[in-house]
């Protein structure tokens, strides 16, 4: 039995076999690690782009809203703007624990 194992562990194809192994895991210009690693932030870049994505469908049913609805406009303006009526006050309440 270890005669064998030592008979196919001394076969130069294993030698050769093992280097191109080791070649192609560590040393080579697109090894597998590399391979992985650029996998993993393939991965993140689709993530973000998907996030985006959807973040300007909203965005553009937004402005969409915006320009068809004068309600919708108004109500934009004094949320975001501040803006206010010629007879109104505004009064602001800010959380001190945000």
């Amino acid at each position: 039995m270890a005669a064998k194992i030592f008979r196919k562990i001394n076969n130069r194809y294993f030698w050769v076999g093992l280097a191109f192994l080791v070649w192609i895991v560590f040393f080579d210009r697109y090894n597998l690690i590399e391979r992985f690693k650029i996998s993993r932030e393939l991965k993140e870049a689709k993530r973000q782009k998907e996030y985006y994505e959807n973040e300007i469908r909203k965005d553009k049913k937004e402005i969409e809203a915006l320009i068809t609805d004068t309600a919708s406009l108004e109500k934009f303006a004094r949320e975001k703007y501040l803006m206010k009526r010629d007879n109104e006050d505004i009064f602001l309440i800010i959380d001190e624990n945000k």
